[in-house]
């Protein structure tokens, strides 16, 4: 079995890999500062380091010996890094930077990034990989800059890397708090506390939904697959997703508020290269996610 570290372990989508990856009897570490992330979340199992991956020393020290690192850790709050773009940058570009070359001093076999799908801005649908990047916000630009990193050092250090672009990730521990949560969890805590659902503009911007349990198996197969250049594959349902389908489904009143500036109008994602490289395809029907959700949120 595999010694493997995972950046943002404490986290929403880092914290239910490392709970698989040990599950599958591999030895984890988990690094994260818990800026953002939760210790509770965190698998008992787990080696903890509480590290800041701004800090390169110290992720040199807790990357030896490691087979393989899943970068999770990012500050994904685009509002936040629209008010402070350098602050967000030494984070997700910088920080970055400091994982690769960490794994390079230290001989790690594969790194794999969790990038995004803000990476491609307003594109015509399904959005695919050969796409041209348009990202609106600073950390749409942070996440581009960081898939470079991970195929300048594949290209010159040797290092394996593969970059999953996320589409909009949701499932259980996905907090309903904080400087940027998403719509599922804010429409399942105003409905648990009987307040009116706030919708965004006219509610009919769409995401691309895709549950977490699919993401940790995509990190998994993008592990043990050949692809080892950094390229980007898409990890998305490949459906659309509305606002005000959203709120239907969880039921209540609903309030329109102002549309927020630097997000994408319409997402959908092609995921065809994900399962041709991969092996990889959305199993998780997001009716039945939601319904999980709600069960949990005791709705």
């Amino acid at each position: 079995m595999s010694h493997l570290i995972v950046t943002g372990g404490a986290g929403f989508i880092g914290s239910h890999l490392t709970d698989k990856l040990i599950a599958l009897g591999h030895s984890v570490t988990v690094v994260d500062n818990l800026m953002l992330g939760k210790k509770e979340f965190i698998n008992k199992k787990a080696k903890f380091a509480k590290a800041d991956i701004r800090d390169y020393k110290k992720l040199s020290k807790i990357f030896k010996s490691a087979d393989a690192v899943f970068h999770l850790a990012a500050d994904p709050r685009l509002p936040v890094s629209i008010e402070d773009p350098i602050g967000t940058h030494e984070i997700n570009v910088t920080g970055t930077l400091n994982v690769l070359m960490a794994a390079k001093e230290n001989s790690v076999a594969k790194v794999i990034f969790s990038s995004s799908c803000v990476v491609y801005g307003d594109q015509p649908l399904p959005i695919k990989e050969g796409d041209s990047f348009h990202p609106v916000s600073p950390y749409g630009l942070h996440k581009l800059m960081s898939e470079k990193y991970c195929q300048i050092f594949s290209a010159l250090y040797g290092i394996k890397t593969v970059c999953l672009r996320y589409f909009n990730v949701y499932g259980p521990r996905k907090l309903d708090a904080g400087g940027y949560p998403m719509v599922i969890p804010i429409f399942l805590g105003q409905k648990k506390r009987g307040e009116k659902l706030t919708i965004v503009g006219d509610g009919e911007s769409t995401r691309d939904y895709v549950s977490v349990y699919d993401v940790v198996e995509a990190n998994i197969k993008a592990w043990q697959s050949s692809v080892d250049d950094g390229r980007g594959i898409n990890i998305g349902s490949g459906q659309q997703v509305s606002v005000n389908a959203i709120a239907q489904m969880i039921g209540g009143k609903t309030v329109n508020i102002a549309p927020r500036s630097g997000e994408m109008r319409f997402v959908q994602a092609d995921n065809s290269l994900a399962k041709n490289l991969l092996g990889w395809e959305p199993k998780v029907k997001f009716e039945e996610g939601i319904e999980e959700l709600k069960k949990a949120w005791g709705l």
